[in-house]
């Protein structure tokens, strides 16, 4: 539903100025803008809102709310100094409050947008009664509720709904009748922008009027970074422009070759299939929506060839965005170099609102490589035979790492608490390799299964490019679960250095899985720094990563809350705590790490986490941007949250205002 003018002299001076810009008689849309020529830009990104365009509409008709939507100061640098913060409010403000936006603010910021304003209704209302209701719409929802493409296209829902309170979940409206759908930790408005200046006006907005501020692209997040209680979200999904640049020379001239300028929402299947057409391999995710250019590169961002060519952050030559004050700048090797380093790895929903980055992409290249999935059942061992033919693997993993391998598998305990594990490699592959040379990689670890009696029943597979290896033999993501949480380990590469920690290390992955009933994903995977790469503020973790570890545990819709609670607390104060004591000094992968961790801030950022902080006070003085575990979160807290799980739903407050 979009919200519509009500405030017809804005709406009169912006169509005025627009028509006036133009040089034509004909009066355009509600659209306050300025065109600012840059063949470096998308067509988007030159859409613009400047102090021009504001001190027009404000001398054209006086307009007092024009002040809504003025920038902060000056344009962010390596030395803007810091904001007394005691002047600020002390909360974000939401609905009901005095300070929240009027109906007629969030109209002026309607018809500045041309229109853009989407005012939330959840995803799930369609299955409760009300205006909204929709029996065939609600049955779509329920059948692909798990797929992430049903989230994709839904201004404001997440895949992972424990963040926002689990409310409006199409599976709870038992009937009609059933009126209980609220927003919860939803966002009350969002912003479809497809330009620059609709996203200055957004920036600007929130923070004169003190309020939240989040961003959303596809949906995917397992923290809860894009949603929260009464905010604005900028929904970026249609900002999905891609430029194939074939000679490419960044800025300081490190590089000069072929890159891809990627608009703020391309997903990953767009980039591969962009790189499968022109020839090239790029290093994107795994699952084939998760945006690219948002928390994927910003957090460093693994791959299926981050062997070969480093994180996703190691791609980054150059960064377009729109910063906390409002402005539009350019991040590179040559100019705001301190925001291009903090962004490649840095986290994202921090910085400000990316709309585009300039990324290197590569030759193709061959994959091979080889795929399994069983059960101890269907192989007919007992679990003490698994557990050495896993034990087989885990002790090779030095040789893979050394072959540039990426193994990505996954176990689990069989259903029932009667034994067995399910145990899945999808795929375990070596970019670059003939599948001959992997085959004879693999032949003594396959040798040894035989001994012992395991077979898989692998299939082999080579691919002249990483889109076939991609699009055939990795799994489908699953989501929309309320019944799970993840925590993550980077383990290094000293573990299988030194045989006592060897055995400690493999001891301790099993117990998760054997005596916890955890689930268990883990990668081989060598995540170096590609020489000609700049320094960034990835997680060093990943320089000496060897096997990285997804743990999670599971309940159901019958499990009591008193359980449930006693789930999380396991999760993060008893498993995850348990990789933390054999790899001190190593870390955890933000994208995918436990947002309760007690000690994120070493976890996912290492080293380099006191110098994201000094740039983060100077760019964002504030506060506008806050997430969850992310850079400077450290000040806020969400209000009446439970003490195992930080949801979105609930007042944001400057920690020191806190009794």
């Amino acid at each position: 539903m979009l919200l519509r003018a009500t405030k017809w002299s804005l709406l009169a001076a912006s169509a005025t100025y627009a028509a006036g810009a133009s040089g034509s008689g004909v009066h355009r849309p509600a659209f306050a803008y300025e065109v600012i020529e840059n063949s470096a830009l998308f067509d988007f990104e030159k859409i613009q809102l400047t102090d021009q365009v504001l001190a027009h509409l404000t001398a054209l008709h006086r307009l007092s709310d024009v002040a809504l939507f003025s920038f902060d100061g000056d344009a962010p640098d390596n030395t803007r100094s810091t904001h007394n913060s005691t002047s600020l409010p002390k909360c974000k403000s939401l609905p009901g409050d005095p300070a929240y936006p009027s109906q007629d603010d969030w109209a002026s910021l309607d018809a500045l947008s041309d229109g853009a304003l989407i005012k939330t209704v959840p995803i799930g209302a369609v299955c409760y009664d009300g205006e909204v209701y929709d029996s065939r719409k609600c049955q779509f929802l329920l059948d692909n509720w798990n797929v992430s493409d049903t989230h994709v296209v839904d201004p404001t829902s997440v895949m992972s709904p424990i963040f926002v309170g689990q409310t409006c979940m199409p599976q709870d409206a038992v009937a009609p009748g059933n009126s209980s759908c609220t927003l919860g930790g939803f966002p009350s408005y969002s912003l479809n922008v497809t330009t620059v200046a609709q996203i200055q006006l957004a920036v600007n907005f929130a923070r004169n009027q003190h309020l939240r501020l989040v961003i959303r692209n596809t949906g995917h997040d397992f923290l809860g970074k894009n949603t929260g209680e009464g905010a604005l979200s900028i929904w970026t999904h249609h900002l999905n422009d891609i430029k194939v640049i074939h000679d490419y020379e960044s800025a300081g001239g490190r590089y000069s070759g072929p890159a891809f300028k990627l608009g703020a929402g391309v997903m990953v299947y767009e980039l591969y299939d962009a790189a499968e057409r022109e020839g090239y391999t790029a290093v994107g995710g795994e699952c084939r929506t998760v945006g690219v250019t948002g928390g994927y590169l910003a957090g460093g961002g693994h791959s299926p060839v981050t062997s070969i060519y480093g994180l996703g952050s190691d791609q980054v030559l150059s960064v377009d965005m729109v910063t906390p004050d409002g402005r539009f700048i350019t991040a590179d090797e040559t100019q705001n170099t301190e925001l291009f380093w903090a962004v490649r790895g840095g986290g994202a929903a921090t910085w400000g609102v990316v709309t585009s980055m300039t990324v290197k992409v590569h030759p193709k290249t061959l994959v091979s490589g080889m795929e399994w999935d069983t059960t101890t059942v269907a192989m007919n061992i007992t679990d003490d035979v698994f557990w050495k033919a896993i034990e087989a693997y885990w002790t090779r993993y030095p040789d893979f790492s050394a072959a540039k391998s990426y193994g990505y598998c996954r176990m689990s305990p069989l259903p029932g608490n009667t034994g067995g594990y399910a145990w899945r490699a999808k795929p375990f592959m070596v970019p670059g390799m003939a599948l001959a040379d992997f085959k004879q990689l693999v032949e003594p670890l396959l040798s040894e299964w035989a001994a012992l009696g395991v077979d898989p029943n692998i299939t082999f597979f080579e691919h002249d490019s990483l889109y076939g290896a991609w699009s055939q033999h990795f799994p489908r993501s699953v989501v929309g679960s309320r019944y799970g949480r993840t925590a993550s380990r980077l383990l290094p590469r000293r573990n299988w250095e030194d045989a006592g920690l060897l055995r400690e290390t493999i001891a301790t992955v099993r117990g998760l899985v054997e005596d916890e009933g955890a689930f268990l994903v883990h990668y081989n995977i060598n995540a170096d720094a590609p020489p000609d790469a700049p320094d960034s503020a990835a997680n060093p973790a990943w320089r000496d990563v060897i096997m990285f570890n997804i743990i999670g545990l599971t309940w159901d819709e019958n499990t009591p809350a008193h359980e449930v609670a006693a789930i999380h607390e396991r999760l993060t104060n008893d498993l995850a705590q348990r990789l933390k004591e054999i790899s001190p000094g190593a870390g955890g992968y933000l994208n995918e790490g436990d947002v309760m961790d007690p000690e994120w801030a070493d976890s996912f950022y290492g080293a380099n986490y006191e110098r994201l902080l000094q740039i983060k006070k100077r760019v964002d003085p504030k506060g506008l941007f806050w997430a969850p575990t992310a850079v400077g979160s450290e000040d806020w807290i969400v209000t009446d949250q439970k003490p195992y799980i930080t949801t979105q739903f609930g007042r944001l407050c400057r920690k020191e205002t806190m009794g």
